[in-house]
């Protein structure tokens, strides 16, 4: 018989005979899928692993078994089966093929001869003190007899936390080339899913013989390995999805551990002549070349397939569902090759070529941003064209504020032009600016000198005004970008991103600039630690939360939200708070710079100027939410404020009491974004203990917090807006992305030369700068 079953008893589940009639099925828990996808063609894309309903779940021997080779580890294996069993309950038919028996019968087996081995020393020297004992080589098929049962029996009691019944099935190449068991095999295994069982298969290792190189017959893969049984099954049983663990992270373009390895991301049949390969794992009979070969014979079986790492302790606990999920995790293997680069291939292509750029000349670079800035006028038919396409399929689909957001107009073009121009002149002060300069010695001076940051990543919703001024000021500032923009606004940001590389191609450098139009996910953007030097995030609060969460390995610059205030003093001037609150609010509602809260001092409540306030406001048909201390005045109020922090991004706005300008600084403090925040009021004692307190990146007096903007400011364009407290803060312009490097020019010094027995002695003498000095 070509396979044994060991079932959990949770259920009393019992295997019937493969000719007896069929038993109910227990119902799927959070059933999603309702019809299985049609078999015969891999998933093109990550993003389409979501729709896997039949998974097969590979794991290694390096992954199911101990750094010595001895027994089973059972951390890493206990975090497997979770995520297993989460898959499982989601509806989808989940199968695993492990390794493990024979690690785990070799620590029963070596306990055992240890164990009889001291009894005996014991007996024959009647003492306790025993001899040093050595153990025998382990025969493999003697190791996998004694280990089959305690591994079933563990996968049994893991999976019986999570309520689900397992079987096991011992296969050999037999059961796939004899017509009638590979017939049964399949009947069984569809029975066992149709149950909501998970199947758990391996190779009969204690009868297997070994494996004979280049057996595989016309078409069909030989079980050799768990890895060709994996794919093997994977196609006999129309898998969806292979996912084979291993302790590397994937398939690397040259042996892994080696300087220029790199991860594949995708790898597609034809590639592999341009790939090496490496030794094998620690423990298992095959190895990468293997795991390919058995890849790819799966993947034009119909199944897509991803290796990726098992036992790296930072993703183990999510690598299956991050893969099921469509993260970009391992190396996916697909069938459809995409005509543009890879998002890698691009920040490569974005680093060299931005090297170039930062040794233009400042006004070389300035050509470039002029040039863009003539494009914007010269294409403004085409742009707009564009940008009606995007609107009209955001109509219905996308809020107001972000709508607002998505809209071009022959205004804000004239206005992106004029920043630009702006911006040409002071690109002229950035790159190699020497901001300090020391002698340290006699003949050895020290200089401070301005760098382009490296490879930036601006990730932008809605807003495509922002791609002309970002891009402008990496060209400014001699960094390479990549930029990532919404699909809502996707033909407004091709055709402007093809206007700055006509732009840049001007001094041969278009391609410092990259447009990411692949299905890449944000979070898989915020991985490439090693390739990006800068994230900056330009859209809604959630999305900047997300990346400030994602991206662990590379600075983010921004805000998060932009819960702006202002105070209107009880000496403020009647016709200077109307003028600043209703700028400040209805100006551009959806605007980080926007009022949220209004504050008002507790003596003007009842008052003209309240009244006109209130009154403006309504005018303008903006929504007023009370405060608790507001509502508690007033006998009718407006609906209560849910939350003091609210950015509403439109025309809505929280109207909150306080007593004192102190009171509204501690308010601002405890519910405020430290984005931008205003005082109204004629007394100037007031108004600077308010802009010296206030603890935000912009802090106005009399003046509408839409002033916090980098063209407002004279910096011609900016980034965005940051509230951290280190590199750059307020609105971010050219020195914003700029760092430093020191350059020390001398003649053969040593540091000895500066000890007790050397000639020289330190001098630290500053050099003065002068304006304008460059390196």
């Amino acid at each position: 018989m070509f396979a044994r079953f060991a079932l959990c008893s949770l259920h009393k589940c019992r295997i019937r005979r493969l000719n007896a009639p069929p038993v109910s099925t227990r119902a799927f828990s959070q059933a999603k899928f309702s019809l299985p996808r049609p078999h015969g063609k891999s998933f093109a894309h990550r993003s389409e692993l979501k729709q896997a309903k039949r998974i097969v779940v590979k794991l290694g021997s390096a992954v199911v078994t101990r750094g010595d080779e001895c027994g089973l580890a059972l951390g890493r294996l206990a975090s497997i089966v979770e995520q297993v069993a989460v898959l499982q309950n989601q509806g989808r038919e989940m199968m695993i093929v492990t390794s493990g028996a024979v690690a785990f019968g070799k620590q029963r087996l070596r306990h055992e001869i240890l164990l009889s081995q001291s009894v005996r020393q014991a007996l024959h020297s009647g003492q306790n003190q025993l001899k040093d004992m050595s153990v025998p080589v382990l025969e493999a098929r003697a190791c996998a007899a004694a280990g089959q049962s305690g591994l079933m029996a563990l996968y049994e009691a893991m999976f019986t936390q999570y309520s689900i019944c397992t079987a096991q099935i011992l296969v050999t190449n037999l059961d796939f080339h004899d017509e009638q068991k590979r017939r049964n095999l399949n009947s069984t295994l569809h029975e066992l899913l149709r149950m909501n069982i998970v199947p758990i298969i391996n190779t009969n290792d204690a009868v297997v013989p070994p494996p004979v190189p280049n057996s595989d017959l016309q078409g069909v893969i030989s079980i050799k390995d768990n890895d060709s049984l994996a794919a093997r099954l994977a196609v006999e049983m129309k898998a969806d999805l292979l996912i084979a663990l291993s302790d590397v992270q994937g398939l690397y373009d040259s042996p892994p551990g080696t300087d220029d390895a790199k991860l594949i991301d995708i790898f597609y049949p034809g590639d592999q002549q341009s790939i090496t390969y490496g030794t094998k794992s620690r423990v298992g009979i095959g190895g990468m070349e293997a795991k390919v070969k058995a890849a790819l014979w799966a993947l034009q079986g119909g199944t897509s397939v991803i290796i990726a790492n098992g036992t790296d302790p930072k993703v183990t606990g999510h690598v299956i569902t991050d893969i099921v999920e469509g993260k970009k995790v391992g190396t996916f293997f697909s069938e459809v090759k995409p005509a543009g680069p890879t998002v890698e291939q691009q920040t490569e292509m974005a680093r060299h070529a931005g090297r170039a750029l930062s040794s233009l000349l400042p006004e070389q670079r300035g050509e470039i941003i002029c040039c863009l800035a003539e494009l914007l006028t010269e294409k403004k038919e085409e742009i707009l064209n564009a940008n009606r396409k995007d609107m009209e399929l955001a109509t219905g689909r996308l809020s107001q504020p972000l709508i607002n957001r998505l809209s071009l107009s022959t205004a804000k073009l004239n206005s992106l032009a004029i920043g630009l121009r702006q911006l040409a002149v002071s690109s002229r002060n950035s790159v190699g600016r020497v901001l300090r300069r020391t002698r340290v010695a006699n003949n050895l001076e020290l200089e401070q000198i301005t760098v382009p940051i490296g490879v930036l990543l601006v990730i932008f919703e809605s807003r495509p005004d922002c791609l002309p001024q970002v891009s402008a000021l990496a060209i400014a500032s001699g960094n390479a970008l990549l930029l990532k923009g919404g699909k809502e606004a996707s033909n407004t940001n091709r055709i402007l991103h093809q206007l700055t590389q006509e732009a840049l191609s001007i001094h041969g450098v278009a391609d410092a600039i990259q447009l990411v139009s692949t299905r890449e996910e944000v979070e898989d953007l915020c991985r490439l630690d090693k390739m990006i030097d800068l994230i900056i995030p330009r859209g809604s609060s959630q999305l900047v939360r997300d990346i400030q969460k994602a991206a662990k390995g590379i600075p983010v610059l921004g805000h998060s939200e932009g819960v702006c205030h202002v105070y209107v003093d009880n000496e403020a001037s009647i016709d200077k708070a109307i003028d600043v609150v209703k700028d400040s609010k209805c100006d551009y509602p959806a605007a980080c710079n926007a009022m949220e809260t209004l504050l008002i001092h507790r003596d003007l409540l009842r008052t003209p100027i309240f009244d006109q306030i209130i009154d403006m406001l309504r005018t303008e048909q903006v929504k007023i939410h009370a405060g608790p201390r507001f509502a508690s005045y007033l006998t009718f109020s407006p609906s209560e404020v849910k939350s003091l922090r609210t950015e509403y991004g439109d025309l809505e706005c929280c109207i909150e009491v306080v007593d004192s300008m102190q009171e509204a600084v501690d308010h601002i403090h405890k519910y405020g974004s430290s984005h931008t925040d205003v005082i109204v009021t004629e007394n100037e004692d007031t108004a600077e203990q308010f802009l010296q307190q206030v603890d935000s990146a912009c802090v106005f007096w009399n003046s509408s917090s839409r002033f916090a903007d980098g063209y407002r400011f004279g910096l011609g364009a900016e980034v965005g807006i940051s509230t951290a407290r280190i590199h750059a803060r307020g609105p971010v312009g050219l020195e914003g992305l700029l760092t430093t490097k020191w350059v020390l020019r001398g003649e053969g010094h040593t540091v000895a030369d500066f000890s007790e027995q050397g000639s020289m002695k330190y001098l630290h003498e500053n050099i003065p700068v002068p304006h304008g000095s460059f390196n």
